[in-house]
């Protein structure tokens, strides 16, 4: 299981992302260009101290990510998916992918995705931060596939 953020454009849920990553033992990808600077304050605040526990793979562009993914089906969390994200069967070699938070994805990155799930809200409202959604998903994957640590708190 891995986690990907496409372009994402705001350091501290990037942040929050890598020490989800980190405390669920999780490989997280980072697609560029990011919208901040890397090295960015409020990208190490939100991280903590758990940033260097994280196993983060930067890539310069889509192409760059796609030309070195490992092997498993690349799921799209999206707001346009018909599939709610609890009704769908992970696998533990699935790469969960999130757009930025101002643009998602484009055309392109929803056609090179294998499937895409959505979180299901209340009529009217948009969206989720996407920290929360890509722990709310990457939970339900890993109880769906085993996957979840088993050390102690």
């Amino acid at each position: 299981m891995r986690l990907a953020l496409y372009q994402p454009d705001i350091p501290q849920n990037l942040g929050t992302i890598l020490r989800l990553g980190a405390c669920l033992d999780i490989p997280v990808d980072v697609i560029g260009p990011a919208g901040f600077p890397l090295g960015d304050r409020g990208l190490k605040r939100a991280a903590m101290d758990y940033a260097e526990f994280a196993r983060v793979t930067y890539h310069d562009s889509w192409a760059r990510f796609g030309g070195s993914r490992a092997q498993g089906r690349l799921v799209l969390l999206t707001t346009k998916a018909d599939t709610p994200y609890h009704a769908f069967s992970y696998r533990a070699d699935d790469c969960l992918l999130l757009g930025s938070e101002s643009a998602g994805v484009p055309t392109a990155v929803h056609a090179a995705a294998d499937h895409s799930v959505r979180i299901p809200m209340a009529a009217g409202l948009r969206s989720l931060n996407v920290a929360v959604a890509a722990a709310m998903v990457v939970g339900e994957a890993l109880r769906q596939t085993g996957g979840l640590p088993s050390g102690p708190a």
